[in-house]
C-alpha cells in the first residue's frame, strides 16, 4: 500500500480526502500550514516519507489574487514547484489539484477536454496554470487533477462555505436572487472529486492531465435554481448577466470539462453533478 501525504488537509477538498482515505484504510498523512507554510519559499520536505503527494494547497480568492498577486504566485505557482522536486527526488508520484480557471479565453463552448489549450483570463487562473507548468518541468510523474465549482461539507477555506450554502443562506434572507447566467461551468462535489482522485491513484493512472469533475454541465444561475429548488428554499431566482456583476477578476464565461478520459482511466462514470447536490443537501440535512 503507497503512502500518501496530503498537503492542504483541512480545506474543503482535503477534508473528504482524509475522510475518504480513513474509509479506504489508506495510509494518507495530512499535513496543514501549521506543519508546513506553502507561502514560505526556504519550506523543506525534510522528514517526510511517501509515494504519492496530493496538492490542495492553493490560494483561492479570484478577487483577492486579482488585487494583490504576490500570494497565489507564491502558493498556487512556486510550491508546486518545490513539491514537484522533492516528489522527484523520492520518486514519488505527484498528484496536482488545479482548476477549470484555467480556461476561460478559448472559443470553444462544449466540454473541454484536456487536450484544449488553456487560456485563463484573471490571475487565479495563470497561477493554477503556472503551478502546472513549474510542476511539470521537475517532474515526469505528475497527474494534474483540474476540479471545478467545488461544493464539500468543510466548506472553502477563507471563502466562509461555499456556493451552496450561500445561495441557501441568501436564499432564505432575501427571497429572491439574481445570479449571473452567463457563466458556464462543471459543478462539483468535492467528496466525489475526492473519490476520482484515490481511484487515479489506485489505477496507476498514466501521468497527465486529468478533468475531475460531475457529469453535466450549468450555468451559476441554473446551479443556483437546482439548488433552491432541491433544497426547498421558498425564494426566486432571475437571471442576470455578468455585466450587471462587476468583480475585480474576469471570471471564465466557459469553463465547463469534459470528464471522459477520467472515466476511461478509473473505469467508472462519474455521477451527474445533480445526483451529487442531492447528496450534498441530504448530508447536510437541507434536504
Amino acid at each position: 500500500m503507497p503512502r500518501i501525504v496530503l498537503f492542504g488537509a483541512n480545506g474543503q477538498m482535503g477534508s473528504d480526502l482524509v475522510a475518504l482515505a480513513h474509509q479506504r484504510s489508506l495510509d494518507l498523512v495530512p499535513v496543514t500550514r501549521a506543519q508546513i507554510d506553502a507561502a514560505d519559499p526556504g519550506v523543506t520536505f525534510d522528514g517526510l516519507a511517501f509515494d504519492v503527494a496530493i496538492n490542495c494547497v492553493a490560494v483561492t480568492r479570484v478577487d483577492d489574487c486579482e488585487k494583490d498577486p504576490g500570494p497565489a504566485v507564491a502558493i498556487n505557482a512556486h510550491f508546486a514547484s518545490r513539491l514537484a522536486k522533492a516528489c522527484a527526488a523520492r520518486r514519488a508520484r505527484l498528484v496536482q489539484v488545479s482548476t477549470d480557471y484555467v480556461y476561460g479565453g478559448q472559443a470553444q463552448r462544449e466540454p473541454l477536454s484536456e487536450v484544449v489549450g488553456r487560456a485563463p483570463v484573471n490571475v487565479y487562473g495563470a497561477t493554477k496554470a503556472l503551478g502546472e507548468d513549474l510542476a511539470r518541468l521537475e517532474h515526469d510523474d505528475v497527474i494534474v487533477a483540474r476540479v471545478a465549482s467545488l461544493f464539500g461539507v468543510a466548506g472553502a477555506s477563507g471563502k466562509g462555505g461555499n456556493f451552496v450554502e450561500t445561495m441557501i443562506r441568501f436564499g432564505k434572507e432575501r427571497g429572491r436572487l439574481t445570479v449571473v447566467a452567463d457563466q458556464v461551468m462543471s459543478p462539483t462535489a468535492s467528496w466525489d472529486a475526492g473519490e476520482a482522485i484515490l481511484d487515479l491513484i489506485a489505477a496507476n493512472a498514466q501521468a497527465g492531465d486529468y478533468h475531475v469533475v460531475n457529469s453535466g454541465v450549468a450555468s451559476w444561475c441554473a446551479f443556483a435554481q437546482a439548488i433552491i429548488a432541491r433544497a426547498g428554499v421558498a425564494a426566486e431566482v432571475a437571471p442576470i448577466p455578468t455585466s450587471q456583476f462587476p468583480t475585480p477578476a474576469r471570471r471564465p464565461p466557459y469553463s465547463a470539462l469534459s470528464n471522459a478520459k477520467l472515466e476511461a482511466a478509473i473505469g467508472r462514470p462519474m455521477a451527474h453533478w445533480t445526483d451529487a447536490l442531492d447528496r450534498y443537501l441530504a448530508a447536510k440535512g437541507h434536504a
